[in-house]
């Protein structure tokens, strides 16, 4: 992608300029942002994904002044009537289940891959919406189908309702409202107030990006540091004290084995790489709700393409795919940064590669996370 190349989907600003300006600072109303846009899922569509297994949906209903929440699947039958107001279903990563989906989701990597979560669709009859609220991360919010009336703020009262099932913001103050209809597009950072109301039938596509806490993200790399420690440490390797005298106060901590405990964790942390390691499987790793389908091995023809389900990174020593880290280097190095920046090879590329980079292909081909496809991506 050329980022300083200006883009309609931005309002004429490029990548460079959006990042630079509007990314974690302001909201940005792009009318037109894809113009005679055709929604690539419709509500039929969105009512089939809505009752399968293994995908996230949630039904939100206000009536009397009362919100409701139930948790999908939901059999066609289960929804309501399609003339009661005020309902509103959501259905979150269908871009794991849409071809047509994930390609438009590849309209917003000018953002880093690390970044990007997934795509929410939200079906809403008259009136419906899940209130006035925030998020913690940034979205788009690009309309569909119909007209949506949104009212947003730089929220400073966060508080929450505690007498509903939703995060409804207690004390709602909006500054601006626009109305988006089919096309039309709305950019809004992070804990950025916004209330949506349909007018009439309407559907509403929101990109979203992930942003781990920093609680959270300590946590599940010193996890994953100390499982890769544990599996390159001795057989056996515990504290041992036979300098240890008797003491008289049993209950006070040895000063040694504090030490101890101290030189195990810097010894955890002081691997090559070990924290950059975790880091890419961790943001690499699949939904857990994500499973890929195994095909028979072969020798590869054609070209390679990562499945739309496949999360693929990589920095400066590693290539990520699917929770799993690979040391990768020379012209290796590049062929695979490659394919996880445009998701796929044409076949006289991945054909200049190292035969053991030529069977790690060929090994996520058969597990399913890419396909052999024509050079035109076609699948063969």
């Amino acid at each position: 992608m050329d980022i300083q190349q200006p883009l309609a989907l931005l309002g004429g600003l490029s990548p460079a300029q959006f990042m630079r300006r509007h990314w974690q600072k302001k909201p940005l109303l792009v009318r037109q942002a894809l113009a005679g846009f055709a929604p690539p899922v419709l509500r039929a569509g969105l009512f089939a994904l809505a009752g399968q297994e293994g995908v996230e949906s949630r039904l939100v209903q206000h009536t009397g002044g009362a919100w409701q929440l139930r948790h999908g699947p939901f059999a066609r039958r289960a929804l309501p009537p399609l003339a009661q107001p005020c309902w509103t279903l959501l259905v979150q990563g269908v871009d794991l289940h849409d071809e047509r989906v994930h390609a438009l989701m590849q309209q917003f990597r000018f953002v880093p891959d690390a970044r990007l979560d997934d795509l929410m669709i939200s079906y809403a009859t008259d009136g419906g919406g899940v209130g006035p609220h925030f998020d913690s991360y940034d979205v788009f919010l690009l309309q569909a189908h119909g007209r949506r009336r949104w009212r947003i703020g730089r929220q400073k009262d966060l508080r929450l309702r505690e007498d509903i099932p939703l995060k409804v913001l207690a004390h709602f103050e909006p500054e601006e409202e626009y109305v988006l209809e089919a096309g039309d597009m709305l950019y809004l950072p992070p804990r950025y107030a916004h209330d949506g109301v349909a007018e009439g039938e309407c559907m509403t596509y929101s990109i979203g990006f992930r942003a781990p806490e920093r609680k959270e993200l300590a946590q599940e790399l010193l996890l994953r540091a100390a499982e890769s420690a544990a599996e390159q440490e001795a057989p056996e390797h515990r504290y041992r004290d036979a300098g240890q005298k008797a003491v008289a106060n049993p209950a006070a901590m040895p000063e040694e084995l504090q030490q101890f405990a101290h030189a195990a964790v810097q010894r955890a942390l002081a691997q090559p790489w070990i924290l950059e390691r975790a880091l890419g499987e961790y943001l690499s790793e699949p939904k857990p709700s994500v499973w890929f389908e195994p095909t028979e091995g072969g020798v590869l023809q054609g070209g390679v393409v990562l499945d739309r389900r496949t999360r693929m990174l990589y920095d400066a020593h590693h290539v990520f795919i699917n929770g799993e880290s690979y040391l990768a280097a020379g012209r290796d190095a590049a062929l695979m940064r490659r394919l996880a920046d445009v998701r796929r090879l044409q076949a006289h590329e991945w054909a200049r590669a190292s035969t053991e980079a030529r069977e790690l292909l060929t090994s996520w081909c058969e597990a399913g996370w890419a396909h052999v496809c024509s050079d035109e991506g076609q699948p063969l």
